[in-house]
């Protein structure tokens, strides 16, 4: 099993910066929206872009709450949640098959 931790523990420090960095896109998008930016602007397209498919799929199961939209604290619950609580079982997995 020695062999197979060493790609493991890669495979969950890859997947944990990834989670990290595209939850700094949802909270750059959460920003830009109180500030109004110019759509037009290639950094809002690029965002947008990003996040515009995952907020279509929450937005089906997180309810409306006034005019708020609550869409990217549940995005970003659910990445804290994979991050902090699955991520961790994995890298403890490759950890004892290093021992």
């Amino acid at each position: 099993m020695y062999v197979l931790g060493y790609p493991l523990l890669s495979l969950v420090n890859i997947l944990d910066m990834l989670l990290l960095a595209y939850s700094i896109v949802v909270f750059a998008v959460c920003i830009l929206s109180f500030v109004n930016p110019d759509p037009n602007s290639p950094v809002v397209k690029i965002l947008n872009q990003m996040t515009a498919p995952v907020f279509a799929y929450f937005r089906k199961y997180v309810p409306s709450v006034g005019v708020i939209d609550i869409t990217p604290l549940a995005v970003l619950l659910v990445l804290t949640f994979l991050r902090s609580g699955i991520l961790p079982i994995f890298e403890e997995l490759a950890m004892g098959m290093l021992n």
